[in-house]
């Protein structure tokens, strides 16, 4: 089972590139986020083509969450199901015997922000539905743009970006926290090397000077990470013609882990 993510920025301006990543990358569940539609306007029937079941949250101009599957799609949940959602950032579905979730993390603005208090408990609210719903036990993946870079390693420059979001004790902590519930950064499981990244600003050529961070995570329990047998950050999707900022991340798991 491959179990995909990918922050399009805007499904509507990528949607031909996000089939045609489809079409070779060949996931068997991919999680959306940004996808900024409406769900009147997802492209249920474009999905449906490729073989794959699809469920969104979205409102239309911004945000916007989607999982799409191949393996099934059933028990769909949106949000938090309080006040606190901070817009349409959570999907959940049961897929082929695992419980996803595709998660759109708030950015946090600034440290001194209180879109950053927010962001804050966003998190603790995620940890908080898990814990409520489901146990470590159980095969979940929780997929997304989380808008932290885990460890120093994951940004290009530590000292660049000291006193910013995504990098700060408090971000950092709360990711942490929600790991220690019982979840497994998988990529790190393959890859302990420096400079892999997920995101790559527009601005001041980025992507080639290498300029990024891994803010893009799949989480998963450790019924399903001990079965993990490969991860990808696929940078070849940054590349061409008008690329969302970030780039598909998956974990390939194996017989065993999970019905598939």
């Amino acid at each position: 089972m491959r179990i995909a993510t990918w922050n399009v920025n805007s499904l509507g301006a990528r949607l031909d590139r996000v089939e045609e990543w489809i079409e070779y990358a060949r996931p068997d569940i991919l999680c959306l986020q940004e996808t900024k539609q409406a769900d009147a306007a997802f492209p249920f029937d474009r999905f449906s083509a490729l073989g794959y079941q699809s469920a969104h949250h979205g409102g239309g101009q911004w945000n916007g969450v989607a999982i799409v599957s191949r393996v099934g799609l059933e028990r769909i949940d949106r949000g938090f199901g309080t006040d606190d959602d901070q817009g349409t950032r959570l999907i959940g579905a049961d897929c082929g015997g695992v419980r996803v979730y595709s998660a759109y993390v708030p950015n946090g603005r600034s440290l001194e922000s209180e879109h950053f208090t927010a962001k804050l408990a966003w998190l603790r609210h995620l940890h908080e539905l898990l814990d409520s719903t489901t146990t470590p036990a159980a095969p979940l993946a929780v997929c997304g743009d989380f808008n932290v870079a885990p460890e120093d390693k994951d940004v290009w420059d530590p000292n660049a970006l000291e006193g910013m979001t995504h990098v700060s004790e408090p971000e950092r902590r709360v990711l942490s926290e929600l790991e220690s519930w019982g979840l497994v950064d998988v990529f790190r499981r393959f890859y302990r090397e420096e400079q892999l990244f997920s995101w790559w600003d527009y601005r001041g050529g980025s992507f080639h000077r290498q300029r990024g961070m891994r803010i893009d995570l799949i989480l998963m329990t450790e019924i399903l990470a001990g079965r993990a047998t490969y991860a990808l950050i696929d940078r070849n999707a940054r590349k061409g013609a008008k690329p969302s900022d970030h780039t598909p991340v998956f974990v390939d798991v194996g017989p065993g882990g999970a019905p598939t």
